[in-house]
């Protein structure tokens, strides 16, 4: 594999944990100090991935790459681009949003740091080392000036916390494994023993336990960014008065889809998941994390 075939894995981590109590992007899951992200990155890392960009925020710049950038130096290239309030024309600037605009605004911001195919991940979620083996396989093997896409898909039922509601694209996928749509559903949670989701009208309704989601795993060609701009100005116009409106990567997949230009593979991933959506997910997180390194999936000490 050439240097200039080594895809990049970007990893969504500017967002402020309201539901988890904190930054769980740095927060620590095991004894020797491990976060979550950075399993990803020694999965990426054996993979084949050449370099990492890392969205995050300003507000925790120092304390996020003291926690990094050493470990990484000489093993992946390393990159920050930062998702701001600012970060938008200034019409649509308001002192009274709190957040920004979710993980399609997220991944605008690093159109000018990426030439080469790439994945994009959540910093929350724990994917497996065969995900990130998939997708650099893909993307290493998907021409960089094409429109052809890839996700890695799960089955809803592998992907549900205990402790409360999760967000999930939920995807439609056709005879041949290519991906049709994808919804974006903010909740999703188990009620009485019933999987259901929040429906348009904001109505929970039983949802197939057995159906496919989307964990934020995107491959990507730079091509992506045609699609992002335009669309992100018609969403700011459209929602101007809410200070809470989310522009979901989801909703810039849908319109590659919709102009019959890109198409989006999908690879089905049988792993279970973990994460840590609330704090009282940790617990079980360190415990799946524990046994992986017993099982000598990963070793003791992640960066020697």
């Amino acid at each position: 594999m050439s240097k200039n075939n080594k895809p990049t894995l970007v990893i969504l981590a500017a967002g402020m944990g309201s539901r988890y109590g904190g930054l769980k992007q740095m927060d620590s899951f095991t004894k020797e100090g491990d976060t979550i992200i950075y399993f990803s990155l020694y999965d990426a890392i054996e993979a084949g991935f050449g370099k990492v960009v890392f969205i995050i925020r300003k507000t925790f710049e120092k304390e996020f790459k003291a926690i990094y950038s050493t470990k990484l130096a000489g093993k992946i290239a390393v990159e920050y681009v930062f998702q701001e309030l600012e970060n938008v024309p200034e019409k649509y600037r308001n002192p009274e949003r709190v957040k920004p605009w979710g993980t399609g605004h997220a991944l605008l911001m690093t159109k000018d740091v990426i030439k080469e195919n790439f994945a994009i991940i959540n910093a929350d979620d724990f994917y497996s080392r065969q995900a990130f083996i998939a997708i650099a396989e893909q993307l290493r093997n998907t021409d960089k000036n094409s429109y052809d896409f890839s996700m890695l898909a799960y089955s809803l039922k592998n992907t549900i916390s205990e402790n409360g509601y999760v967000s999930r694209g939920e995807c439609t996928v056709d005879e041949n494994g290519f991906l049709t749509d994808v919804t974006e559903r903010v909740r999703i949670e188990k009620i009485d023993g019933i999987l259901k989701s929040e429906n348009d009208n904001g109505k929970m309704v039983p949802i197939d336990k057995n159906t496919t989601v989307s964990m934020n795993f995107w491959g990507f060609t730079p091509k992506c960014f045609e699609f992002g701009d335009a669309l992100f100005l018609d969403f700011l116009e459209k929602t101007k008065e809410n200070l809470k409106a989310e522009f979901y990567l989801p909703t810039i997949v849908n319109t590659m889809l919709a102009s019959k230009k890109a198409s989006v593979k999908v690879i089905e991933s049988d792993s279970k998941w973990f994460g840590v959506t609330y704090s009282d997910d940790k617990e079980k997180a360190q415990l799946e994390i524990n046994k992986l390194k017993e099982n000598g999936v990963y070793p003791t000490k992640l960066w020697n």
